[in-house]
């Protein structure tokens, strides 16, 4: 019974990333439909996008408190209902202010889901087994980037009015409430108050936590503005780009649940200096490329290997306390954020004032710098982790 009950808390955590993963990557893919809805430019309309953005980010900051207060059933049941009318408020806004407000608290259900599911997956693992289950739970997230893409290029293709891809992504917050209803949570008091001082600080926090956003800001700002890429400067239509989305985080979640297994073999601190180099030098080669099917081999090897980097980062983190410290990893996870945050505040001006090619250099140069890090990041760590 007690097995069981892991397998559906450790689902939740599944389906917590895939919806932050859906919210996230159709972006780019709905983007100009809704700018036109809303008689907006696409560099206005991706300004508005930040509003999810800064919902997550303020969900995963107040959410290490809130596991103190209110449980994690409670919260997951909130965030359904919450989920409901925020979808709901999309379906039937009416001005850009609406939906601005929606599109906010879906990105507070969003950040306090994916705290609580990756908390969840901490709690329930240790050691190399805990790097290898947020690394699956992490390819949840590059699932919904598989899939969702299609889905709204199938819709906008169909004529379908944007707003129905939201509903699409409301199931999967249903059945995280399914799930929920039917599962025992643990009694979290003791390990979220506890058990959070680090062993010893050091700069490699710091410098986690810096890789993250950067990392993180990196990613977006490329995969976002890559549809508008290929489609405006490449010239390739719409179906064709929602497949080369599709490919990158199909790419990336096999990737995750390959270096699942990997990981267990290899000192996780030169893992990450291998991922950053090698997708540091593939993102500049997808910049340079000009024919499709160079564009979808260089894109699927990206999402391959840039896949654990984010997951290794919060496992290395998680490592520096010998039990879950929630506050460390919602550490990492608000850098993270920090960085989806910044995405489009940063990349938007770039693009209206340099244009897209731009933006994608400015991306390749953000993983090189994460790339950069990893070195420092080695170089300091006299300390063994907490296997």
């Amino acid at each position: 019974m007690k097995n069981i009950n892991q397998i559906k808390l450790t689902w939740i955590s599944f389906f917590s990333y895939a919806f932050t993963g859906a919210l996230i990557v159709v972006t780019g893919m709905i983007m100009g439909d809704i700018a036109n809805y809303f008689s907006l430019s696409v560099s206005q309309m991706s300004n508005i996008f930040t509003f999810l953005n800064a919902g997550i980010l303020i969900s995963i900051f107040l959410n290490s408190w809130l596991m103190d207060i209110i449980s994690i059933k409670k919260q997951l049941i909130f965030g359904f209902l919450l989920s409901i009318l925020a979808i709901l408020g999309i379906v039937y806004s009416s001005n850009i202010l609406v939906f601005s407000i929606n599109i906010f608290i879906l990105g507070l259900v969003s950040g306090i889901t994916m705290s609580l599911g990756t908390f969840i997956i901490t709690y329930l693992y240790s050691g190399e087994k805990r790097g290898s289950q947020l690394l699956i739970t992490d390819s949840f997230f590059s699932m919904s980037g598989m899939i969702f893409p299609i889905i709204s290029a199938y819709l906008l293709e169909k004529n379908f009015l944007w707003y129905w891809i939201y509903v699409f992504i409301g199931i999967i917050y249903f059945l995280i409430f399914i799930l929920t209803i039917k599962s025992q949570f643990p009694t979290l008091e003791e390990k979220t108050k506890n058990h959070d001082n680090i062993k010893q600080f050091n700069i490699n926090i710091v410098l986690l936590s810096i890789s993250a956003l950067l990392y993180i800001l990196g990613q977006l700002s490329f995969i976002s503005w890559v549809p508008q890429y290929v489609t405006e400067i490449i010239n390739i239509n719409i179906k064709k780009t929602g497949t080369l989305v599709s490919n990158f985080w199909m790419a990336y979640m096999i990737g995750m649940w390959c270096f699942s297994f990997i990981i267990r073999f290899f000192n996780l601190q030169r893992m990450f200096i291998f991922l950053t180099g090698i997708s540091s030098i593939l993102m500049y080669f997808f910049i340079y490329s000009k024919s499709y099917s160079a564009l979808k081999y260089t894109i699927i090897s990206l999402g391959f290997f840039s896949s654990a980097i984010y997951t290794i980062i919060i496992t290395l983190a998680s490592l520096e306390t010998k039990k879950p410290s929630s506050k460390l990893i919602n550490l990492i996870l608000f850098f993270g954020t920090v960085g989806t945050l910044l995405t489009f505040v940063i990349t938007s001006p770039i693009v209206a004032k340099k244009g897209l090619y731009a933006t994608l250099i400015f991306s390749n140069i953000l993983y090189g710098i994460v790339f950069l890090l990893s070195f420092v990041i080695l170089s300091n760590s006299k300390n063994k982790y907490y296997f």
